[in-house]
């Protein structure tokens, strides 16, 4: 796979099939990327866990602290790795132990290891490198352009102003891909509950 460039499709799909998300290296100081991205994806109905070491005893939002992917009582569905790309083979290794295995290994932005995404690969794991998953939940929904930021996103609607524990739709058109009113019809949906 080409990890230089990401179809919309693929990250959509992605976005739309996880619900537990282990986020290693997160942070409970709230001026951390890690701690913006952990709420923000918490508060769009995924089962946020937090994984940090030197944090174990301590939440985020709410969300009790593990020590590493050993420790997590559940299946994982995507592991979100906030650590240095030199950390991310051992962290492949680890997560290549679990059973069931992973669906997703996300890399953060400024992470890429191009060996362990290949490892990873060809045990049937997806692998996202050098993106923010609250990024890209954020332009794929059209949320993003709340906070004034271009989203490539085309539409004469715009997405409903975000509330707490809203998940808008992924479907929104965009500039590279998109081909459906999902978003139109999930907004009316939520309106008439």
């Amino acid at each position: 796979m080409n990890h230089d460039t990401y179809d919309d499709n693929y990250i959509r799909g992605i976005l739309n099939s996880v619900k537990t998300i282990a986020m290693i290296g997160a942070s409970p100081v709230n001026v951390r990327p890690s701690y913006f991205a952990f709420k923000y994806l918490a508060e769009r109905g995924y089962d946020m866990i937090p994984i940090n070491p030197g944090q174990v005893g301590k939440n985020l939002v709410g969300k009790p602290f593990v020590a590493s992917l050993r420790d997590i009582d559940r299946p994982i569905d995507m592991i979100d790795i906030f650590r240095a790309s030199a950390h991310v083979a051992p962290i492949i290794e680890e997560a290549l132990t679990l059973s069931p295995l992973p669906k997703v290994i996300w890399m953060q932005l400024g992470v890429r290891d191009d060996a362990a995404a290949a490892k990873a690969e060809a045990h049937g794991i997806q692998v996202v490198m050098n993106r923010c998953p609250k990024i890209e939940y954020g332009r794929l929904s059209a949320e993003i352009q709340w906070m004034g930021v271009n989203s490539r996103t085309l539409s004469a609607r715009r997405a409903p102003a975000p509330t707490q524990g809203m998940r808008l739709s992924l479907n929104r058109q965009s500039v590279t891909g998109a081909a459906t009113t999902a978003a139109d019809r999930a907004s009316q949906t939520t309106k008439d509950q």
